[in-house]
């Protein structure tokens, strides 16, 4: 029996929508770069989001997917029917206490910063200003106990203390500092969705043995707590590539919103896969 290659890649697309264009161009640059390394390409569906995410979008994803040329080595690994690993993840942070529940909401959050005369935002906007963070636990357990919502949110300054500094190596830009302080208390789960595209991300890359992640640059940022992560919950470290985002005529970035740029749209204008490839600047793909 032929054993598969060592080396993974992975194309994660959530199905809140149809492909586009430049959804079209990470998977074709991943799936190159497996070619490139003799390496496996796999996909994963990330739908935590059940408010947004649905099947026939999940199922048009494999269509539009095998019509471009690009398949699998193993069947996608849907989110959704692995919360109990995500919630394993949640545990570990909690033995270190690293978590704390947050029973502000966003109106609570604006409020506490403009009495506050600061506004400190990071990649994902207003920084929690740690309002919930000093709460004594006997006061935690009773907002609990009286059914207030809540979110999970991670406690920064103490996973700082127990990592120290981290780094991580991007194949465009090099060994990169992690800053994830940059994001605060970032929130890991909430009461309706039991984890969030951090955690999830990070557990699911760990556990497919991803080898570098190949993403767009819009996620860069986000890489320096996927790091954190890694690190506190003991996950291997691959290697990473952000590569270009695709942009409209307008220099706009590609959306979901874009729906005459939906591969679906372009297919039934009559547009091949290799048209696709060239609109995108990828060519010549075997």
């Amino acid at each position: 029996m032929t054993s598969l290659p060592s080396q993974i890649f992975r194309f994660a697309p959530s199905p809140s929508g149809h492909l586009h264009l430049g959804h079209a161009y990470s998977a074709l640059f991943s799936w190159t770069q497996a070619q490139k390394h003799n390496a496996q390409f796999i996909l994963r569906i990330e739908d935590i989001d059940t408010t947004r995410c649905r099947k026939e979008y999940a199922d048009a994803i494999y269509e539009d997917l095998s019509w471009l040329g690009l398949n699998w080595t193993k069947p996608p690994r849907i989110q959704s029917e692995h919360t109990e690993d995500y919630d394993q993840a949640l545990i570990k942070l909690k033995e270190q206490d690293l978590l704390y529940p947050c029973f502000c909401t966003r109106k609570d959050i604006q409020n506490e910063v403009r009495q506050s005369n600061r506004a400190p935002h990071g990649p994902d906007g207003l920084i929690y200003p740690g309002t919930c963070k000093n709460l004594s636990l006997s006061q935690r357990e009773e907002r609990i106990a009286q059914g207030e919502s809540y979110a999970l949110r991670l406690n920064m300054a103490r996973a700082r203390t127990l990592t120290g500094e981290l780094y991580w190596l991007d194949e465009r830009e090099g060994n990169i500092k992690a800053t994830p302080e940059i994001f605060g208390d970032v929130v890991l789960a909430r009461k309706d969705i039991h984890t969030s595209y951090h955690l999830s991300v990070t557990v699911d890359d760990a556990l497919q043995n991803i080898s570098c992640i190949t993403r767009g640059t819009d996620l860069f940022e986000a890489t320096h707590i996927h790091r954190l992560l890694q690190a506190v919950l003991k996950l291997p470290v691959p290697t990473w590539h952000h590569h270009e985002l695709i942009h409209d005529e307008e220099g706009n970035r590609l959306a979901k919103r874009h729906n005459s740029l939906a591969i679906r749209e372009l297919r039934g204008q009559g547009k091949s896969p290799e048209d696709i490839k060239e609109m995108v600047g990828i060519k010549n793909l075997s």
